[in-house]
């Protein structure tokens, strides 16, 4: 069995359209929330978190940059580890402008269907801010 290999991780910010009720809204306000307090989210807000993620990793495979500007706030902030010609370590940051021209070069469909992995896990969501981990062909991304 082959090892799965990361070439990189990297942090992202989504823009992910939650939907908060009137009473949690007011709650928030009026003052912080512990953790009994914490609201679960709606089955229709799990779907959306999972959907942005699915649409950032398909926009990839599919050389669609439109569909990956849905996905991403345009105030991105992403960062990569990488490991330059002796080891050492650097952090590479990239914006969403910079993302988009990425997806429209089409390199992400070279990956082959059958290693086009797209696998979304919601860690944690808290009001409007969800915590998601993606697993694609050659990377894993904390958005």
């Amino acid at each position: 069995m082959k090892a799965f290999r990361i070439s990189f991780i990297f942090i992202i910010l989504l823009s992910c359209a939650l939907s908060v009720s009137a009473q949690s809204q007011t709650a928030s306000n009026s003052s912080a929330k512990t953790e009994a307090q914490k609201t679960t989210p709606s089955e229709e807000d799990l779907a959306a978190i999972k959907q942005t993620a699915l649409d950032y990793a398909e926009s990839w495979y599919e050389g669609n940059a439109e569909k990956m500007e849905r996905a991403l706030h345009p105030d991105l902030a992403k960062r990569i580890v990488r490991a330059d010609s002796q080891g050492r370590s650097r952090l590479d940051q990239m914006g969403a402008m910079a993302l988009y021209q990425g997806v429209r070069t089409g390199f992400g469909k070279n990956t082959p269907k059958e290693k086009q992995f797209k696998d979304v896990t919601i860690l944690d969501v808290f009001d409007n801010t969800a915590s998601v981990k993606l697993v694609m062909s050659d990377w894993i991304d904390y958005i």
